[in-house]
């Protein structure tokens, strides 16, 4: 669970970041938070890592995550267009991840244990 809190976390500085970039073009103060954001979310990213996630899927769900929030914020926030062709593109994205995630699931093995005290341990594929 911690893992996937920590992930959530680093998508969020980064989409700060990246939205705080545009931001700076009218007020350069903000690039100190753009700075702050993206040390954050690496940080944050390496220790999603180091709580077990798998490279590709940490990065697969940062990146997909933060790509469809930050267009979707920049609307919002921006008045940047969201067109059709555009949203395809966020339920490909979101779907390229997911088959990632199933994919890594598949590939993992499942270990059984027998009852206690004969000690076997058996991995079926």
């Amino acid at each position: 669970m911690k893992k996937w809190i920590l992930l959530a976390v680093a998508v969020v500085a980064e989409v700060t970041a990246t939205l705080c970039l545009k931001g700076a073009l009218e007020q350069p103060l903000l690039y100190g938070v753009v700075a702050a954001g993206y040390i954050a979310a690496f940080a944050l990213l390496g220790r999603v890592l180091r709580a077990g996630m798998p490279l590709g899927v940490a990065y697969g769900l940062w990146s997909a995550a933060g790509v469809v929030l930050t267009a979707l914020a920049a609307a919002v926030v921006f008045s940047e267009p969201i067109t059709l062709l555009m949203a395809c593109g966020f339920v490909l994205v979101i779907g390229g991840v997911l088959l990632v995630e199933l994919g890594h699931q598949r590939a993992m093995p499942r270990t059984r244990t027998h009852p206690p005290g004969d000690g076997a341990h058996e991995v079926t594929p």
